[in-house]
């Protein structure tokens, strides 16, 4: 009973409910759709198992993670799985992403986030006292980019963008150079803009507008875009009320469940709601900051700042795109939107850092010489 409270007792139950009533705050979105609407017994089902898999993961001693041997099994596991869709994928979309196994999809690209981080977690971590050369950047891009191009010719966007925004925001927390990561930085904007003045011919360009600036073409590439920032704008101050979002419930918005959750969310709840929601964002973000500044060791830090830059960018990301401030790329918000695969990783990710915060108070001396351990 002791060892039972004591393990009750480390979990971080702010972050836990944080990411909770963001899960309810979807539930009721899609709970409020009549007609034949199976996303909310699905998403229900989902949250179960998700839960389950934080208090599982919570209980569990990750140290093993720091062991070179596991990261580069992960590594090659990831880059195997990604190369299987290609034969064995089903194709959802125009995108063959996801293993269909019948009575449920999985979407590999998304636990492999996880993994994206960890390699990169362990990479700065080896490699703390020479940070700042500049040959750490192009080598931690060159792992990243395996897995980005692997995504990327799927062709999954907004999975492949995120990727990217993983490894940039590691490699501004890990110490590195700025100097050398905007040189790096800037070889690729002045390579995009000889690309643009000499070889891009007009009609590549007028998709690459199109694709930045979908308002533009609101009868085309910009439709979802238009119809969501329409649908945000009318929930005015405090929305139209649970079930009555007219944008949503017409079918102009769509992917309600999934792509464009928050603008049927901001529809119904207006304003007011929009500041509750993001209330809820910033505690769970300020949990995870406080989780990964008191890991016992570099590797926990760098791991969970990288979970923040993981939920930030998704949520960025997917905000943005519903006000029509950024391309559509199909980027889910997370614990809201409808999926199990995004929300097994993101209740995973949360169970690894409450677990890891188990043995922050183990005393240094002793971190040390473990650490210098699994490091070799």
């Amino acid at each position: 009973m002791k060892v039972f409270l004591k393990k009750l007792a480390s979990i971080d139950w702010l972050m836990l409910s944080s990411a909770l009533l963001i899960s309810l705050a979807g539930l009721v979105t899609m709970s409020s759709f009549a007609g034949e609407n199976p996303f909310f017994a699905r998403q229900l089902v989902w949250i179960g198992i998700s839960v389950a898999i934080f208090f599982i993961f919570s209980a569990l001693d990750f140290r093993f993670l720091r062991r070179t041997e596991i990261i580069v099994g992960l590594f090659v596991v990831s880059c195997l799985t990604l190369l299987a869709l290609f034969i064995f994928g089903s194709v959802f979309k125009g995108a063959q992403s996801w293993f269909n196994f019948g009575i449920f999809a999985f979407q590999p690209s998304d636990p492999i986030k996880l993994v994206v981080i960890l390699v990169l977690a362990k990479y700065f971590t080896r490699r703390h006292v020479e940070i700042a050369h500049i040959r750490h950047i192009l080598v931690s891009a060159t792992y990243v980019f395996i897995i980005f191009i692997l995504v990327f010719l799927q062709p999954d966007f907004g999975s492949a963008i995120i990727i990217l925004s993983l490894w940039f925001g590691m490699v501004l927390v890990s110490g590195i150079s700025k100097k050398h990561l905007f040189m790096v930085l800037g070889i690729g904007l002045v390579s995009f803009l000889i690309l643009w003045l000499f070889i891009f011919a007009p009609y590549q360009k007028q998709r690459i507008m199109t694709f930045i600036n979908p308002l533009t073409d609101i009868r085309g590439a910009g439709y979802n875009a238009y119809q969501s920032t329409i649908a945000v704008g009318s929930g005015e101050w405090v929305g139209k009320g649970i079930g009555f979002g007219t944008q949503s419930k017409l079918s102009f918005l769509p992917e309600y469940q999934t792509d464009f959750i928050f603008a049927a969310f901001a529809e119904e709840w207006g304003f007011v709601g929009v500041l509750i929601l993001f209330s809820l964002f910033g505690l769970l973000f300020s949990r995870i900051i406080s989780a990964s500044f008191h890991g016992a060791s570099n590797f926990e830090v760098l791991f969970g700042l990288g979970v923040l830059v993981l939920f930030l960018s998704h949520f960025i990301i997917h905000v943005g795109m519903n006000i029509g401030l950024l391309p559509v790329t199909g980027t889910t918000i997370p614990f809201m939107s409808y999926g199990g695969s995004h929300l097994l990783t993101e209740f995973a990710a949360i169970g690894i850092l409450n677990s890891m915060s188990k043995y922050q108070r183990t005393v240094h001396r002793e971190v040390i010489a473990e650490s210098n351990v699994f490091l070799s």
